[in-house]
């Protein structure tokens, strides 16, 4: 049973927050053409009965750095939240509050159709979630979370299909649509994996058209310079823009967004 192809996101966030370690990378700006976080708008379905309720989100979000506004709307329980801060730690406060909250959507209010793609890693033995976010049509911002991947440094890029008939190694050359030798566009730098397997990754690429991405893939690969056929891959699927998704019911079956577990969506070790 699935909610939509963004629900797996949701559940694999919830169960990786309860990690005791978080290990921020960051690219190599200079080099891979990167700048700081821009704003987006982070959407949240939260379990609130009323205005303490909201009180209580609200108090919570705006001490966080990065969040520039936070509006709730009670009526269909949503939360937006604009800034910069990334979904994993907008995903903790909520919880804090003692509330259910799930990711409904991320993107640009003014191009809701195009707005965010989602890449979902799902085993055996590495998991993962990255989340492509349109800040404008030259600029992209990049959340990604993995566990299960051998400790060091991995270089990952944007590949240029989405065939994993071999795995890793169908998926073609990094993407580089503007055929730039020294800096491929879908080149992402390196994840530094800490001694548990796990990584965590914010941060923004320019020259980066999330339209352009769709169906193509997100590898891993065992060296930090892409020199091997890649440890794991995963196709890059449109999501859920700002505002597209306030169902609480799942058409299939009948559940609602609150009642749904892990189970119900592909197995994560994070």
């Amino acid at each position: 049973m699935f909610f939509s192809p963004f629900f797996v996101p949701i559940l694999f966030m919830f169960v990786h927050q309860n990690s005791k370690a978080l290990l921020v990378v960051f690219l190599d700006f200079d080099s891979q053409n990167c700048t700081g976080l821009r704003e987006l708008v982070t959407e949240f379905m939260v379990d609130m009965k009323g205005e303490g309720c909201v009180s209580s989100v609200k108090n919570k979000l705006q001490t966080l750095d990065g969040v520039k506004k936070v509006d709730v709307d009670l009526s269909n329980q949503v939360v937006r939240v604009l800034g910069t801060s990334p979904v994993k730690i907008l995903a903790e406060a909520l919880e804090q509050t003692g509330r259910k909250a799930r990711l409904i959507g991320q993107g640009v209010p003014e191009d809701f159709l195009t707005s965010a793609a989602v890449a979902e890693f799902k085993g055996p033995s590495i998991f993962g979630i990255v989340r492509l976010a349109l800040v404008n049509m030259e600029l992209a911002r990049i959340e990604a979370d993995f566990s299960g991947l051998p400790s060091g440094k991995h270089g990952w890029s944007i590949n240029e299909f989405g065939d994993l008939t071999r795995g890793a190694a169908s998926t073609g050359k990094v993407f580089n649509p503007i055929n730039d030798a020294k800096e491929p566009v879908g080149d992402l730098g390196t994840l530094d994996v800490d001694e548990k397997g796990e990584a965590f990754f914010s941060g923004v690429k320019e020259k980066l058209r999330v339209t352009d991405l769709i169906g193509r893939s997100i590898t891993v690969y065992g060296t930090e310079d892409k020199s091997d056929e890649g440890l794991a891959a995963a196709v890059i699927a449109r999501s859920v823009g700002v505002g597209n998704n306030c169902r609480k019911l799942c058409s299939c079956d009948g559940t609602t967004i609150w009642e749904a577990t892990n189970a119900d969506s592909v197995c994560s070790k994070v």
